[in-house]
């Protein structure tokens, strides 16, 4: 017996280094495999092993000749139990004389799951997979697999806070975007518009607030869904996600556009599309509805305080918490609209209509330019500069289709006018061909583990901004604290390496850094000190040059 073993060890190491005559190794490898989950009061983790026709892998024993399947695990907050092994299949060389005993086909290496607290955000399960495959010769092989266990967990849950509080989180965080400057030009719009209601009856101010309510609602439910059909499919994503796409800004820009004509009076229309019309006639939910829609559309390239946890724990949670935090974030942001319209004692406190509005209509108008000529800018540096010529020929031809509009609705034949608005509209969209022939290189980023871990080593602390183009907070912060002389004497005198993680388009590795911080979305801001390598420092979304210069003062090391 023990000569044969030694002979099929021999034989096993020809045939692993010397393909079959006339038959290459194969590529790829004749073995995938995908990690499966069991969560639970007994969590369990496993690796699906699916095994080419012809081919087998071997088990934990071998029998006379092969090498042992093994697997080794990594993962956040968690610790794998020892591999449980199926009962193998014999495989009987004749030739050789020799028996091993394997898998074929499909067969699942499952162990037992040690699962602690862990932040909100994703949390990875890593595991590298070596084999030996044989047929008629044997491939030597491993699989690197990962995947996001958060999901299964449900983020809340596994984060350890309770559901009741990431809500009330959620609906605080809706609340404070009432404040960020994305939201303030429609915020206006509204406002005056409930405004221009006083002395109205009762049931229209209601309709207006209800209607109000349900756009941003039904908006935030529909990111909420996009959200989880993209996770379904195998897609992650972030808090602001769709200003990575060119189209979306673009496409919320020209809607901009068109709403400035029609509060300078170029054109008017009719309550369903009365977005934008303020000191008007009384119109129904419909125009308020459409109101909610744009909120939320301008809103998510905004962070605001308390957000960060609650969209961090919504984004890595089964489907119902999803839904139910995003359902929160809109209350909150619905939320003091709703108030003037149910109670009437706090409409004392907004100005009365009159003359004045014909040019508050006007300065709201502006005001909405503005916020189109930012996400032209977006769009730009996502695009490139030829993309964002096409986008002006874009909104030049919107705004002549709108003249277009306006003066013929003041002729008798208004049929014959709306055609021909809708042919001259129809011509926008012919300069947008270059968008797909275009796109501008992404930002630099400085970030990346590697970085930090090699400044640390050189016993430099490290600042690390992660931020984008399209995020309004970010911007706000680099221009005012960010750039300030204090805090860069204080970057300077710590000797801080500052990094920077653009997340203007889609990275998939800042999406990852970001998650393992326990947030969705941008800005964030990390502190790392020689003295505390494992021990990072968040601070809060929105800084204070005060706040960042006694951040960066507290070195671990100096006990502070």
């Amino acid at each position: 017996m023990g000569t044969k073993r030694w002979l099929g060890g021999a034989a096993l190491a020809l045939v692993c280094t010397t393909p079959a005559a006339g038959r290459a190794a194969p590529e790829p490898l004749p073995v995938r495999g995908e990690i499966e989950f069991e969560s639970g009061a007994s969590p369990r983790l496993g690796v699906r092993l699916e095994i080419d026709p012809g081919w087998h892998i071997y088990g934990e024993e071998v029998g006379d000749v092969g090498l042992p399947t093994r697997l080794d695990w990594k993962i956040d907050g968690g610790s794998v139990g020892p591999t449980e092994y199926p009962d193998p299949e014999p495989f009987a060389d004749a030739e050789a004389g020799v028996t091993s005993f394997g898998y074929a086909g499909r067969v699942v290496l499952s162990s037992p799951v040690a699962l602690g607290p862990w932040r909100d955000g994703a949390r990875m399960a890593r595991v590298d997979v070596r084999f030996l495959a044989c047929s008629n010769v044997c491939v030597p092989g491993t699989l690197a697999l990962s995947r996001d266990l958060a999901p299964a967990l449900g983020g809340a849950a596994q984060a350890g806070l309770p559901f009741p509080r990431v809500l009330a989180l959620a609906l605080l965080g809706g609340l404070l975007l009432n404040l960020m400057p994305c939201v303030l030009p429609v915020l206006a719009l509204k406002a005056f518009a409930l405004a221009d209601l006083a002395g109205r009856g009762r049931r229209e101010v209601l309709a207006h607030g209800a209607g109000y309510v349900a756009g941003v609602l039904v908006s935030m439910l529909a990111l909420a869904l996009v959200v989880i059909a993209l996770r379904a499919g195998g897609t992650a994503v972030g808090w602001g996600f769709q200003f990575q796409e060119p189209a979306y800004p673009l496409a919320v820009a020209g809607l901009l556009v068109v709403l400035a004509l029609n509060l300078f009076g170029v054109f008017e229309v009719a309550a369903p599309a009365g977005l934008a019309s303020v000191g008007a006639g009384a119109a129904g939910a419909s125009r308020s509805f459409l109101d909610g829609l744009l909120a939320v559309a301008l809103a998510t390239p905004c962070s605001a305080p308390f957000l960060g946890t609650a969209v961090g724990v919504a984004f890595a949670s089964r489907a119902p918490e999803t839904l139910a935090i995003f359902a929160a974030l809109g209350i909150g942001l619905a939320l003091p609209l709703a108030l003037v319209a149910l109670a009437p004692g706090l409409a004392r406190f907004l100005p009365r209509s009159g003359a004045w509005m014909a040019r508050l209509r006007v300065v709201l108008g502006f005001a909405l330019l503005s916020s189109a000529a930012w996400l032209l800018w977006i769009f730009g540096r996502l695009s490139g500069v030829d993309a964002l010529a096409a986008a002006l020929g874009c909104m030049v031809a919107l705004a002549f289709a709108a003249w277009v509009f306006g003066a013929l609705q003041q002729s008798e034949r208004g049929g014959r006018g709306l055609a021909l608005a809708a042919c001259v509209a129809l011509l926008a969209p012919v300069g947008l061909r270059p968008l797909s022939q275009e796109r501008a290189a992404a930002g630099p980023s400085s970030y990346s583990p590697e970085a930090v871990a090699t400044e640390l080593r050189d016993g430099r602390p490290v600042f690390v901004e992660f931020t984008a183009d399209w995020c309004l907070t970010c911007k706000a912060n680099e221009r005012l604290v960010l750039a300030s002389e204090r805090v860069k004497a204080a970057l300077a005198r710590r000797r801080f390496a500052v990094l920077k993680a653009d997340w203007t388009r889609r990275d998939e590795a800042i999406r990852l850094e970001l998650a393992r911080f326990g947030r969705a979305g941008v800005p964030l801001y990390v502190l790392w000190f020689p003295s505390a390598p494992d021990s990072p420092r968040e601070l809060p979304e929105l800084i204070t040059v005060d706040s960042l210069v006694d951040a960066l003062g507290k070195d671990p090391s100096d006990g502070a």
